[in-house]
């Protein structure tokens, strides 16, 4: 029988989730405020809000899947996150389908050596508590419940620290501010990879009950930088650490950049996950770097 899998969100992962679930010929109703993602006949576009928990029941209706792409704003995590969370789990538990939640590593908090998925969830600060506080809920909650855990994102129409302040100013040539260390390893998720890790869950009965580690490609901002200008044939990248103050003034422009203060990590400290379960059990491996680089200049 044809699966139909229920996705929140229409975002770039969520679509690109949906894409690969339809393209293999499974169907897709994606759900989100405005009814937004790709054509293709497999995918049924709705607009509902995953908050309104007996409209979100009514559209599993038929599922094997919820998967969960989608967020609120960032600066509203702590005051809105919860709420979508609890939407979602409770309409899991009035269904009984399978749910996989995507997540980030905020909930782990400062790590001194390899991030794996099974360190414990230490975080203090309010975005990385509330991301904890929502795997903790849903995993106690006795739901068919697995996490993939994504990186930082890297690529093409990604919303990161790279994707805004550091891809345009190198394709441009311009000079890039960087809230964060340069020189020190740390690991980037392409969104097809979290897309394919997301839809690898669906299909493993393995996967329930624990999180798992996207993929990542592990370089420093520097060199990933450096890798960008190179796909590009731009001139070579030039960077420099933001100061508090420059950081302070960009957050006048957009809330966003006030959040990063919680996530940026301390100096000199690599930042490296550790995604060899996923690897070995789910089958999935990081896209080649420059691949993903190239697909970003592209849609540039």
């Amino acid at each position: 029988m044809q699966k139909l899998h229920v996705i929140t969100g229409a975002a770039a992962t969520a679509s690109r989730t949906a894409m690969l679930l339809a393209e293999d010929g499974e169907r897709v109703r994606l759900v989100s405020r405005k009814g937004a993602g790709p054509d293709h006949p497999l995918i049924e576009k709705v607009a509902a809000d995953a908050t309104d928990t007996a409209e979100l029941t009514r559209l599993l209706d038929g599922a094997d899947t919820l998967i969960n792409c989608a967020a609120p704003a960032y600066h509203l995590w702590p005051s809105h996150f919860p709420a979508l969370a609890g939407s979602l789990l409770e309409a899991v538990k009035r269904t009984g389908v399978s749910y996989v939640m995507l997540g980030n590593l905020y909930g782990y908090g400062l790590v001194d050596g390899p991030i794996t998925p099974d360190l414990p969830l230490l975080a203090k600060g309010p975005k990385g508590r509330v991301r904890a506080a929502m795997w903790e809920e849903a995993v106690s909650s006795g739901a068919r419940v697995t996490e993939v855990r994504a990186a930082q994102f890297y690529g093409r129409g990604v919303m990161s620290e790279f994707g805004l302040l550091v891809q345009p100013q190198v394709l441009s040539g311009a000079l890039a501010l960087v809230p964060s260390e340069l020189d020190v390893p740390h690991s980037f998720a392409a969104i097809g990879d979290v897309a394919r890790t997301l839809v690898a869950a669906t299909r493993d009965e393995r996967v329930w009950g624990r999180a798992w580690h996207v993929p990542v490609a592990t370089l420093s901002v520097r060199a990933l930088a450096t890798r960008l200008a190179d796909v590009a044939d731009a001139p070579a990248p030039r960077l420099e650490p933001m100061t508090e103050r420059e950081l302070a003034l960009l957050a006048f422009t957009d809330p966003f950049w006030a959040e990063l203060r919680e996530v940026l990590h301390t100096p000199g400290l690599p930042y490296v996950v550790d995604y060899s379960e996923t690897e070995e059990v789910l089958g999935i491996k990081p896209s080649p770097v420059d691949e993903v680089l190239a697909e970003a200049v592209q849609a540039a």
